[in-house]
């Protein structure tokens, strides 16, 4: 089972935009801080986002529900990779009913598929 939960801060504004295919693709870097440790910043896709979902600005604190995909491409005659979390849900952490629900959301998902 491949679940993430984050919890993190946006580095800098959401960028927007329309795919061909027609559905909206809304980007974030989160910086996640633990204890001791040098922050590690996360890249956050999340395809076909609600409108509000670009209004959040910089240093905005935030908890995302999705998944882990690494996803490979050519880049100046080179073959590359990225990891990034595709988003299921971004939530300002202030939300607290929000955030507990997209959470509980995720764990309900991960009871259906015990064996992983």
């Amino acid at each position: 089972m491949n679940i993430v939960v984050l919890q993190g801060s946006l580095s800098s504004a959401p960028e927007s935009r329309d795919l061909p295919s027609g559905d909206r693709l809304v980007t974030y870097e989160v910086t996640t801080r633990a204890e001791g440790q040098p922050a590690d910043s996360v890249p956050v896709v999340w395809f076909d986002a609600p409108a509000r979902s670009a209004d959040l600005g910089a240093g905005t604190e935030v908890v995302v529900t999705g998944r882990v995909r690494r996803r490979f491409f050519q880049a100046g005659g080179a073959r590359s990779s990225r990891t990034e979390v595709v988003a299921a849900s971004v939530i300002p952490a202030r939300q607290r009913k929000r955030v507990a629900g997209a959470i509980d959301a995720a764990v309900a998902a991960l009871a259906e598929h015990p064996e992983g």
